[in-house]
């Protein structure tokens, strides 16, 4: 399936989509360029999107994969591809492979993570059988015990590997633990979460003859994002022209960012997609124009909409929704997410703000200190894969900061607040 021209790809979803049709109603009836048009609000577009009766699809899901996103174990959120849709994707995204590194004959594991509706392992295995070059596939998945996953990866001599940042690592430390490091490993290819120099570290006492690079940037809800440009910064990208458009808006004033080095969040529309039309959607990530090339972008973390710790994600509407059920009595004011990073492993801190005087509730029912516990055992339960990742000793357990409304971060420019602060060093 060839990518759809904008301007028919505009017309198609207001005329299908109810939607994009109510989103676009304010519009005049032929708009062919992306700054006429809105950005897509995450939480609108999400509730519209339910798997029944979706406003979103512009059709029935008669013919589709169904994928699941980001969100809430109480409120799931379904991504779905036409078999075209998805041949494009996977083709797209394996054309990009050829710039990790990759190389014709290579014995490449996948360990990304499959079933429960999951798509990483699948979208990775399909990409390498639709990349340029021949490629042997070794679907292992990130599941599978590290007892069986080592022996494997040494019998079958794997060159590449590639799964997220955090498996890659749980891997390197029992590779290191047992003295024998995987010397046959030339490549590493990581996604899903970023990578920082500790892990770097890691990464090359155990595969000590193994380059770093990222595996590409895409995700089941957005879909493609960035192709992998060769290089020491692994951070930077360049879009999938023409299969989607990227676009980094500024933080305060929303319009597109052209200069290199202006950071902003990053917005896309997916050209070939019909079923679930991808239009603005912001990505939940932030990046600036590198200047270095034509579509050249550098990811610097995660926006306001979403955070990654470790290998769990997170939306502002999670943390959200478990102080409003903790806090009956409303003292929580308001909320930031930090995430930090020490020891090895990210972690998430709620900046939980009072109002004043509420010092002299802290006497009853154990003040604070219960309200804290409150908040995090309802995050916990909305999100059980970061109870997981703790006890799997992957990321420091949920933490609760006081602070007044006054010591949240705002925005310099606009002096609106900002709800996701990444502290995490990405340099």
């Amino acid at each position: 399936m060839s990518a759809q021209q904008l301007s028919d790809l505009i017309r198609f979803a207001r005329h299908n989509s109810p939607y994009y049709r109510d989103l676009y109603a304010s519009l005049p009836p032929h708009v062919d360029r992306l700054t006429d048009l809105p950005v897509v609000d995450q939480q609108d577009f999400w509730a519209a999107n339910a798997l029944h009766d979706s406003r979103v699809l512009t059709g029935p899901l008669s013919e589709a994969t169904v994928y699941k996103t980001g969100g809430t174990t109480g409120s799931p959120k379904f991504s779905v591809f036409t078999r075209d849709e998805w041949r494009t994707f996977v083709t797209a995204f394996g054309e990009g492979l050829v710039d990790t590194g990759l190389r014709p004959g290579h014995r490449v594991a996948d360990l990304f993570y499959a079933g429960e509706l999951y798509a990483s392992f699948l979208f990775v295995l399909d990409s390498l059988a639709h990349a340029p070059v021949d490629n042997v596939r070794l679907p292992i998945g990130g599941g599978a015990p590290l007892e069986s996953t080592i022996p494997t990866l040494r019998d079958l001599a794997a060159q590449v590997l590639t799964g997220t940042t955090t498996t890659l690592c749980r891997l390197a430390e029992q590779v290191v633990s047992s003295g024998v490091p995987l010397g046959s490993v030339e490549l590493l290819l990581f996604g899903g979460e970023a990578l920082f120099d500790d892990q770097r570290r890691l990464l090359a006492a155990a595969f000590p003859g193994a380059e770093v690079r990222s595996v590409g940037y895409a995700s089941v809800d957005a879909g493609l994002l960035g192709r992998p440009v060769p290089g020491p910064d692994a951070r930077v990208h360049r879009a999938f022209t023409p299969y989607s458009v990227v676009e980094i808006l500024d933080d305060s004033t929303g319009e597109p960012v052209t200069e290199p080095g202006r950071p902003g969040r990053v917005v896309v529309t997916s050209l070939f997609r019909r079923l679930m039309p991808i239009i603005r959607y912001p990505a939940g990530d932030r990046a600036e124009w590198t200047g270095t090339g034509p579509g050249h972008f550098r990811i610097l973390g995660r926006a306001e909409e979403g955070v990654r710790v470790g290998p769990v994600s997170l939306y502002t509407q999670d943390a959200q929704d478990a102080v409003a059920a903790a806090d009956t009595e409303g003292r929580v004011v308001g909320m930031q997410l930090v995430v930090r990073r020490w020891e090895g492993r990210d972690g998430l801190v709620l900046r939980l703000a009072t109002a004043p005087g509420d010092e002299a509730r802290d006497q009853v029912a154990g003040g604070r200190e219960a309200l804290a516990r409150a908040v995090v055992a309802e995050l916990e339960t909305v999100r059980p894969l970061y109870p997981d990742s703790v006890r799997a000793g992957f990321v420091h357990p949920l933490s609760v900061e006081w602070a007044r409304h006054r010591d949240l971060a705002v925005n310099p420019r606009s002096g609106k607040l900002v709800r996701v602060l990444d502290e995490r060093p990405t340099a």
